[in-house]
């Protein structure tokens, strides 16, 4: 009975909400220090798809729904990775942004280790049915990004 709603049942008979005494809503902004954390726990398990996604998000500050649908070809100029790149957002408005140089290795090491094609989603799934990372599966990674430093996911 108390399982669908999240609620636990007090001796007293009352409930009490699942939320009671937790942060609820937008999380804090990552400091300086945290991203540092999470980028070189990532480069020594040698995790070049995290890498490139943790980058990234970092960098272009894009929504998780923009930043996995996001195509090699959205990056990738010629024969290298683009210092600045315009993505059209699910809002239907263009974005620009600038793509650092320690951004670049990272993604630029990930597409030749992946293989990615120019036509190909930059984070592809892994999973037949969909052809690139769900936004379920990113919040995932972030989760545990978080959780590898010590922060409550």
């Amino acid at each position: 009975m108390y399982a669908a709603t999240n609620t636990a049942p007090k001796a007293d008979g009352r409930v009490v909400p699942w939320n009671k005494g937790k942060l609820i809503g937008q999380k804090p902004p990552l400091k300086l220090k945290q991203i540092w954390a999470i980028r070189i726990r990532l480069q020594l398990n040698h995790r070049a798809r995290e890498l490139a996604l943790f980058n990234l998000a970092i960098d272009s500050k894009l929504r998780g729904c923009d930043l996995v649908g996001l195509h090699v070809r959205d990056v990738f100029q010629g024969s290298h990775i683009a210092p600045r790149a315009i993505v059209m957002q699910k809002t239907q408005r263009p974005v620009q942004f600038e793509i650092t140089e320690q951004t670049r290795e990272a993604v630029g090491a990930w597409i030749t280790a992946a293989r990615l094609k120019p036509e190909q989603f930059l984070f592809p799934s892994r999973m037949s049915a969909s052809p690139h990372l769900s936004t379920r599966q990113y919040s995932r990674i972030v989760g545990r990004w978080v959780g590898s430093i010590g922060l409550d996911p």
